[in-house]
């Protein structure tokens, strides 16, 4: 998708304006809470890539009291904003960074978050972004990434392209899980989940760095015996 990258900035800058007026809404609670269920503790470091003004920025950075939050987004007029509005969060750190030339030199995260920009990247840029990933990644690194259903974004890319922004594409998913794993990742968890709407609108991942594993542990008998009799008890299945 070629677009030109003054012109994607320039959006962003105008769009900053928007999002400092709707503040926190329920995708990004929701974010924040999935992101807290893949693990998130409270010494972590987060890359977080797409930050806008900074609002899921500012709710994982409550999070890790004891860790850092570094933001990164396009747009400067953005980041300037985030800066301002959030100025008081002492483990909370933003920058203009498309990620093409993002190089902390040997700094690793703990998890990288994508909270719905992917799509506004062109997928031909993925594949570098993802290396880049890899290079500040450790072995208990985790990747989550959330972005709209494929299949809504299509119907809104046919019947309301008013709402959409200045790069809005659809994402395979299974291209998206080839891109994780060529990087050193796999695969952990994907929902396809409503927010705001039935049809269910929204879809995240969770990947976590791939390292051999060490050990088989077995689960506990009584835990998979109640497991296994409460699926009985369900379907009603005695004997």
């Amino acid at each position: 998708m070629e677009i030109n990258k003054d012109k994607v900035i320039s959006f962003y800058d105008q769009f900053a304006e928007k999002q400092e007026v709707t503040g926190i809404n329920s995708r990004h609670l929701s974010i924040l809470d999935k992101v807290v269920a893949a693990g998130l503790k409270s010494h972590h470091s987060i890359l977080e890539i797409g930050c806008g003004i900074g609002t899921v920025s500012h709710l994982l950075a409550h999070q890790v009291k004891s860790g850092e939050v570094l933001a990164v987004d396009i747009s400067p007029e953005s980041v300037e904003k985030a800066k301002e509005i959030w100025k008081d969060q002492q483990n909370l750190k933003f920058e203009v960074s498309d990620m093409s030339d993002f190089d902390k030199a040997g700094k690793k995260f703990d998890f990288f978050v994508f909270p719905d920009v992917l799509e506004h990247i062109p997928v031909d840029q993925h594949a570098r972004l993802f290396q880049n990933i890899q290079k500040h990644s450790h072995s208990e690194s985790v990747v989550f990434i959330h972005i709209p259903a494929p299949r809504y974004l299509q119907w809104m890319i046919e019947n309301e392209p008013e709402k959409l922004q200045v790069i809005d594409q659809p994402l395979d998913s299974g291209e998206l899980i080839k891109s994780l794993t060529n990087n050193g990742f796999y695969l952990e968890k994907m929902e396809t989940y409503p927010i705001f709407f039935q049809e269910k609108d929204y879809q995240y991942f969770v990947f976590r760095a791939t390292k051999p594993l060490e050990k088989s542990t077995p689960r506990g008998k009584w835990e998979v015996l109640k497991e296994r009799m409460a699926i009985r008890l369900r379907y009603g299945i005695l004997k």
